[in-house]
């Protein structure tokens, strides 16, 4: 972690823990996970995983932690005295924030009130509940370990046990699934009354089960999955939701400050095989195998992966294409100030959305509308072409 530099001013920082643990692998997940129950391998990463964070905190001084994230996998299959014990050494190493937000991913099946007191009370303030959706037919398609009752059961034992931040997961265009369908799951999901809700749509990705069977598998097609998001958008509008990024949704302040951080370009390190960091000016990636992690760091050998400097334009072309993603947007004053750049190639193509109500200006800030963000990808192509002919402005 020699990467890592010192610094005199405390900045916000992230850090993410990737639990790659899972009861049963998901038919469409192509995350790092695997299903085991053997017990050297998982004390062998609750060691490793401890003994780099403490590494990682000697080096980074000069940090403030204000969001922690734990991720996977299932780390509520990994189980609440694990998670507590690495939240205690991040704690003994970092200078966490007493306002931190703190967040666990939770399957349904994996919730238990003993696990919900106990992360509670080691200071764990924010739940994200992976249910994507009410169909438990469709469920059982997809490989998930649980029905929608238990989804409901869980999500009442969260707020039993005293959180007041819970986002819960969905996913639409999934095998099978109609616009109706989809807006069942919406209409009995609000009336559970989360604070946060994030709707993704599937995406088949190589290398998973789903991917070898994607041709029988009954998808609805891209204008089913366009519908099925303009519905989404319009559903959670109506009951309050604001969306702050193009799948995601909250109530008034209740948005994910720790995954604002990947769209707004802050900083964060992430512990645990897989785990990408962008920190100190550099990115990189964590090795994408458990016990090559764990040997990794038992023998102080070599864990990044992909180390990276990434130059000024190309964090330029970032900025676009991750604030684009939200509804803070973008402003010509904002990236002409940060990179030193020239606007105006970027706003003639933002000012040809706004005449096909892709994109609209408000109040000098450029953001895509919701049909805007169905073609996101199209556009932020044009931008980052259209940013190759950005010329340098002079420094003052």
């Amino acid at each position: 972690m020699a990467i890592l530099t010192r610094r005199t001013n405390k900045t916000p920082l992230g850090i993410y823990v990737h639990v790659p643990f899972c009861r049963s692998k998901c038919q469409y997940c192509d995350f790092y996970s695997l299903t085991t129950k053997d017990d050297k391998i998982i004390d062998g990463y609750l060691d490793a995983i401890c003994a780099h964070i403490k590494e990682a905190g000697s080096l980074a001084p000069g940090y403030k932690v204000d969001t922690i994230y734990f991720g996977g996998g299932t780390p509520s299959f990994f189980g609440a005295d694990g998670m507590a014990t690495i939240l205690t050494t991040i704690r003994r190493n970092f200078d966490v924030d007493n306002n931190a937000e703190i967040t666990f991913e939770a399957n349904p099946d994996s919730v238990s009130d003993k696990l919900l007191h106990r992360l509670r009370a080691e200071g764990f303030n924010r739940v994200s509940l992976g249910v994507q959706c009410d169909n438990d037919e469709i469920l059982k398609k997809i490989g998930r370990p649980h029905t929608y009752a238990q989804a409901v059961t869980a999500f009442q034992r969260i707020r039993k046990a005293g959180y007041r931040n819970t986002s819960i997961d969905l996913i639409y265009g999934l095998p099978g699934q109609t616009l109706r369908d989809w807006q069942e799951t919406l209409e009995n999901v609000l009336r559970l009354n989360p604070e946060h809700i994030s709707c993704y749509g599937l995406k088949v990705e190589e290398g998973t089960p789903l991917y070898e069977y994607r041709d029988l598998a009954n998808l609805p097609s891209d204008d089913d999955q366009a519908d099925m998001y303009l519905a989404a958008v319009e559903a959670l509008s109506e009951r309050g939701f604001r969306q702050y990024e193009i799948s995601n949704f909250c109530r008034k302040g209740m948005y994910s400050r720790h995954n604002m951080k990947y769209w707004t370009g802050g900083e964060y390190l992430g512990f645990g095989p897989s785990a990408s960091s962008d920190f100190a000016g550099k990115r990189f990636t964590l090795v994408r195998n458990v016990q090559a992690y764990i040997d990794g760091i038992r023998g102080n050998g070599e864990v990044m992966e992909d180390v990276q400097e990434i130059p000024l334009r190309e964090r330029a072309g970032e900025y676009l294409m991750l604030r684009l993603r939200t509804s803070t947007g973008i402003s010509a004053e904002e990236y002409e100030k940060m990179f030193l750049l020239s606007f105006d190639p970027i706003e003639d193509i933002l000012k040809k959305h706004r005449g096909v109500y892709t994109a609209r200006n408000e109040e000098g800030r450029w953001r895509l509308t919701a049909k805007g963000f169905l073609i996101s990808n199209s556009i932020i192509t044009d931008l980052l072409i259209a940013q190759d002919e950005s010329r340098p402005l002079k420094r003052l």
